[in-house]
């Protein structure tokens, strides 16, 4: 047997052995831990470990690109650290923002991010600062700040999609109760107050992760073969990622508001209109 044969037979396995483990804690006959293993007070989460793994990834891929395009690779690890640590900050910044009702009481938990509460939108926020400054201040950098935000923008829904599996380790990010055959259960402790009779949510955390492969997959694709004009990425993303997020955060149960609406509901829209009208202004741009 090939070696080609020899992977796909070990991709066939995994993808069964995945369906049968989410199958199991899908139906409630497995119950996940937040953590992979715990000493003493410490614990390694799977909320982390695949938040890292997701940054990892795409930084292996940015490495490629940046070698593709001759671009030195020095000005990615030092854009990166910025852009983590930004987007960690800015992230945390804007949960505490739409939560100030609780924090406005109890002041000593805004840096606790080990405690929860880090919100997509202000990470993606944080993340363009980085690559703005960056572009700004660093002398002689290899690529523009347009340049740097569609490298981030196709990569970006890859790390999302990793990432919100710890939401799924975490029983989070999870949406209203559902019948539908592919329903999760959530164990007691992790219900809301006003569905703690229900069994079984939306896997809310599944659609997006879902949506956030696909998106990367048709960015990776216009990347490699259309791309023309700085911009077009992360316009395009903004579009895309703003459309399905708008259709999962209405299922969700954990939504930050602004007022009676949905932070991220509102956010999205606003961003998929600007990225339409960016995307649309730049095709109509002469080369």
């Amino acid at each position: 047997m090939g070696k080609k044969w020899v992977w796909i037979v070990l991709l066939v396995v995994a993808v069964i052995l995945i369906w049968i483990f989410l199958a199991n804690v899908f139906s409630g006959k497995l119950i996940v831990s937040r953590y992979i293993f715990k000493f003493k007070r410490f614990e390694l989460r799977w909320y982390s470990t695949l938040i890292t793994l997701g940054i990892l990834i795409d930084y292996f891929l940015a490495r490629w690109f940046f070698k593709r395009k001759g671009w030195n690779i020095e000005h990615l690890d030092e854009a990166l650290l910025w852009g983590v640590v930004l987007g960690i900050i800015c992230a945390r910044i804007y949960y505490v923002v739409f939560e100030w009702n609780y924090f406005r009481d109890h002041p000593s938990e805004i840096p606790k991010i080990w405690h929860g509460g880090i919100a997509i939108h202000g990470g993606f926020l944080g993340a363009i600062l980085a690559v703005w400054l960056y572009t700004k201040f660093k002398k002689d950098v290899s690529f523009s700040f347009l340049e740097g935000l569609d490298v981030m923008s196709w990569l970006f829904p890859l790390g999302q999609g990793i990432g919100r599996w710890g939401n799924f380790f975490n029983y989070e990010a999870f949406g209203v109760p559902t019948n539908l055959p592919w329903k999760m259960f959530v164990p007691e402790d992790h219900r809301p107050v006003q569905y703690i009779n229900y069994e079984y949510f939306h896997p809310t955390f599944l659609y997006e992760s879902v949506w956030d492969f696909m998106v990367f997959a048709v960015l990776t694709s216009y990347m490699l073969k259309h791309y023309r004009k700085p911009g077009e990425i992360v316009s395009l993303y903004m579009v895309m990622y703003s459309m399905g997020r708008i259709m999962t955060e209405a299922l969700r149960t954990d939504s930050l508001w602004f007022g009676h609406i949905r932070a991220a509901q509102l956010f999205s829209a606003v961003a998929m209109l600007l990225g339409a009208f960016w995307y649309l202004s730049l095709q109509n741009r002469e080369t």
